[in-house]
């Protein structure tokens, strides 16, 4: 009997109790574990959002790390080079055969597009395996002559009509070219003799000149060397590594 009064007693005292919180109370009970749901959730999605981020960043990181691979093992190979190697061993058959003048020709257009991997500096135009610089001061023949040399070359040689051709197109002025009298023999800066020639009168003066404004057949002519016209600088391409 004294067991079961005080179990009642008990449990009457918590309704009480229970019963005398104010509605503000219960009220703050209620928000206080709302909000505790809430931060909880909270928690969740930032955690999510942090891994998400962490493997888009994993990701970026693998491509660049791909891409920089691809770019220095590829970037020292000439694509039209390897592209006409492979089609040639695939088609063997289908190489074209020419005479000399006809390859020489041939030659001269389409050169210029396997030097991909080494071009002429800015301000010097590409022909063959030179590169030509067209002045835009004029000089006497010597001080032509140091000024190429100042750049790594030499005034131009001309030693075929396809460069006569060329340098006639791309020139507007008289230029000095590396031609010079020497003991009656005319002789360019190499040191060779001059073979062919274009003549466009007798010659007369110690240095030559190329006049672009005439036909490239005969626009050679001479004046003293120490005369003051534009000129024609000339650098030799290295062959590339193989």
């Amino acid at each position: 009997m004294y067991i079961k009064f005080c179990r009642s007693y008990g449990e009457d005292k918590k309704d009480k109790a229970g019963e005398n919180l104010s509605p503000e109370s219960k009220l703050s009970v209620e928000l206080e574990g709302g909000k505790g749901k809430q931060t909880e959730g909270n928690i969740r999605l930032y955690r999510a959002v942090c891994v998400i981020l962490t493997i888009i960043c994993l990701v970026l990181l693998l491509v660049v790390i791909i891409l920089s691979a691809k770019f220095q093992t590829g970037s020292a190979v000439c694509p039209d080079i390897e592209e006409t190697k492979a089609t040639n061993r695939q088609s063997p058959s289908l190489t074209p055969t020419c005479n000399y003048e006809q390859c020489q020709t041939h030659f001269s257009n389409i050169q210029p597009q396997y030097l991909g991997c080494q071009q002429c500096a800015d301000g010097w135009l590409t022909f063959g395996r030179s590169c030509f610089f067209l002045s835009t001061v004029r000089l006497s023949w010597d001080e032509s002559q140091r000024n190429c040399s100042a750049r790594g070359g030499s005034l131009a040689v001309i030693n075929s009509q396809l460069v006569q051709r060329f340098l006639t197109k791309e020139g507007k002025m008289k230029y000095w070219i590396g031609l010079r009298n020497k003991k009656e023999t005319w002789t360019w800066v190499n040191n060779t003799v001059l073979g062919e020639s274009y003549w466009a009168e007798t010659p007369v003066g110690n240095c030559g000149i190329l006049n672009s404004g005439n036909p490239p057949e005969k626009n050679w002519i001479t004046a003293s060397c120490e005369a003051y016209t534009y000129f024609i600088c000339q650098l030799q391409m290295q062959p590339p590594i193989s």
